[in-house]
């Protein structure tokens, strides 16, 4: 208990002494996640209002990939991101492993299934006659469609969140194709890890710390966010 009362006493001097370090890894960290889930969003968001809105043959089928896919494997998307990136692998002359670059591809790959299926899951559970309504007083095909989106923004803005509470707690992918170097690919989950190996606890509970308050205000965000639509 007084290892951890110390290394909490020590967390909290860190966080308030700007240390740069810390600070540095907290920034890389927001940096490599918002720019996955941005990328994310675009493929996953615009591919699931896709599948949601249109009636193809396999449909069915791939909602229940898509549904698979959410639970895939953060060290398999790491071990083929690896392969691939790898000297060996068919993009090895881009010299991409052991970047920020391709921890985005990595986390990019984790939350793009989450987004999509999710965004499904949303705009499957809004009522069909909100797009007949709207067919009926003289929409396109098109603003009807967009009048369903619109129906499901609280869905889609928790897609994101869910998707960026996936890729910011990653740890296995991001470490692989990383390499958890100091000042250049570590992130916050890695130092954890490595800091509470080390024995460190200070920087570590100081980043987990970080790590609960971002999840937090980004749940707060949704929140009001959710509050003022519905007012």
């Amino acid at each position: 208990m007084e290892t951890i009362y110390l290394g909490l006493i020590q967390s909290v001097h860190l966080l308030l002494s700007g240390d740069p370090e810390l600070y540095g890894i907290i920034v890389r960290s927001l940096l490599v996640s918002g720019t996955a889930v941005l990328l994310a969003a675009l493929c996953g968001i615009s591919g699931g209002i896709g599948v949601a809105l249109h009636a193809f043959p396999g449909r069915r089928l791939l909602i229940n990939i898509l549904n698979t896919l959410m639970g895939l494997p953060p060290v398999v998307v790491g071990l083929v991101v690896y392969v691939i990136l790898s000297r060996s692998g068919p993009l090895g002359a881009l010299g991409l492993l052991f970047t920020p670059t391709a921890m985005v591809i990595a986390q990019t790959i984790l939350a793009t299934p989450i987004l999509a299926a999710l965004t499904v899951s949303a705009l499957l559970a809004v009522k069909p006659q909100v797009r007949d309504t709207a067919m009926s007083l003289g929409a396109t095909p098109r603003q009807a469609a967009w009048t369903v989106v619109r129906e499901a923004r609280f869905g889609l803005m928790a897609a994101v969140i869910a998707g960026f509470g996936r890729v910011s707690a990653e740890v296995g992918a991001v470490m692989m194709v990383g390499g958890n170097i100091a000042g250049y690919t570590r992130v916050m989950t890695t130092a954890i890890v490595l800091d509470t190996a080390k024995g460190e606890f200070a920087q570590a509970i100081a980043l987990g710390i970080v790590l609960i308050m971002v999840a937090f205000l980004v749940n707060l965000g949704l929140n009001l966010f959710q509050g003022r639509g519905a007012v």
